[in-house]
């Protein structure tokens, strides 16, 4: 044991100032949280993996290995997962030492650093965020390698066709993700650089054709429900039940569920609007004891000084006691408390998108449902299923949240395809 002390004593001491004077932890717990820190980064050099910037495979696999020491307490892995996020969440970018294959580039770091200011001054989600600084870093990338290009002042219109055009003929990415780098690299280019990006109307693109939902059958919903535990189940019987995107059901909280109406808000969903859906009666019993015992939890929380959830830019300001109100928390919160990457504050955020998808990953494959299904089927599921039983296809547009009824019309060519097929000039032969 007084090996282990003096070992945590000597970690990382520049990491260990910057926890003490930010005051992110309890003093305490400083040489710990160093320690845990210094295991990883041996951990990556030995497996030869970056040690400058957050892999989530990497770390996944190195709190796994930890894990599955019989000396490490799950606290202790706890407390692991939550050093490794301050260390390169916030130290290593306060630091400046965030290097990358960019950092040759002249004031790339203030670059991101702005934009990460841009895009939450305009209350983009944390997940956007993270998607647009990786893209804008792998377009720099790009423009030092491939463009041979120094100063940020040479970066032109051009560089960012030739990127998108990169990424369809050399990379062959998909045209969702094409699409996803072209927002991001368009953000970078208005709002950073003050620049326009030109027309891209003759740039090499993927193209998306048309591709019908796939769509599970009624008894495959209920072989999918059968595998698994009455948590899982009861997420993935709200995601079908009301037709919920994933990340509108991890961000539900409790003041959004109505149980005398039989009704679900849903806040600043997929275009920032509002919408209300079904509350499927079968959970209503399931859901109260599901809230019951995650009030418990909060109160734990609360006592033991956390309890505080993230709250929407604006209602932060005007409330800043309501993030501690039961009405505000999540209805499937995080098993454990984490630190918030925008805040620094620890808190208990709601499930991850991650945990949902590998949920139902797992059930369909248990199911022997041979079909390529995700989280996203079970939306399509619920549409086509109430047009096939006689609901009204605007009613369907509203609950789903379509801006057009043309889009919710696809779910009628998946109707046609789900019914009688007519018989087979083949099958007339004999």
């Amino acid at each position: 044991m007084d090996k282990l002390l003096k070992a945590r004593d000597k970690s990382l001491p520049l990491f260990q100032k910057f926890l003490l004077e930010k005051k992110l932890i309890p003093e305490s717990n400083v040489p710990s949280y160093a320690y845990w820190v210094s295991r990883y980064l041996d951990y990556a050099r030995k497996h030869k993996l970056s040690v400058m910037e957050y892999q989530e495979r990497a770390v996944s696999d190195y709190l796994n290995v930890l894990q599955s020491d019989r000396r490490t307490f799950k606290w202790q892995h706890r407390q692991a997962d939550d050093a490794l996020r301050l260390y390169f969440t916030n130290y290593l970018k306060e630091a400046g030492k965030h290097v990358t294959s960019v950092s040759r580039l002249a004031d790339v770091t203030g670059l991101l650093k702005e934009g990460r200011r841009l895009i939450r001054f305009r209350h983009y989600s944390y997940s956007t965020e993270r998607i647009y600084l990786q893209w804008i870093e792998r377009f720099l990338d790009y423009v030092l390698h491939a463009e041979k290009k120094t100063k940020i002042s040479d970066i032109v219109a051009g560089d960012f066709k030739n990127f998108l055009s990169y990424l369809a003929l050399k990379r062959k990415v998909s045209p969702s993700t094409q699409n996803q780098a072209l927002n991001a690299i368009r953000f970078f280019f208005r709002n950073v650089l003050d620049k326009e990006t030109g027309d891209i109307s003759k740039t090499v693109r993927e193209k998306r054709g048309q591709k019908l939902p796939s769509v599970l059958l009624v008894d495959e919903v209920k072989a999918l429900f059968a595998q698994m535990n009455a948590k899982n189940r009861l997420i993935a019987e709200l995601l079908y039940g009301a037709g919920l995107r994933l990340m509108e059901l991890a961000r539900l909280r409790v003041k959004d569920i109505d149980f005398e109406a039989n009704t679900i808000f849903v806040r600043s969903e997929k275009g920032g609007k509002d919408r209300t859906t079904i509350l499927p009666a079968t959970v209503k019993d399931r859901l109260k004891e599901h809230l019951n015992a995650v009030k418990v939890v909060h109160e734990d929380d609360l006592a033991n000084g956390y309890g505080e959830v993230r709250l929407p830019e604006a209602l932060s300001h005007k409330y800043p006691k309501a993030g501690k109100e039961w009405s505000w928390q999540y209805v499937f919160p995080s098993v454990r408390l984490s630190v918030d990457p925008r805040s620094s504050k620890v808190s208990r955020h709601h499930i991850s998108d991650t945990a949902i998808q590998d949920m139902i990953k797992n059930a369909i494959r248990k199911a022997g449902i041979p079909k390529r299904a995700s989280v996203h089927t079970l939306r399509h599921s619920f549409a086509t299923h109430l047009l096939a039983s006689g609901v009204n296809i605007r009613e369907v547009q509203e609950l789903l949240g379509h801006k057009n009824v043309e889009t919710t019309m696809i779910y009628t060519r998946v109707i046609r395809n789900l019914s009688k097929a007519p018989q087979s000039p083949l099958d007339a032969l004999y």
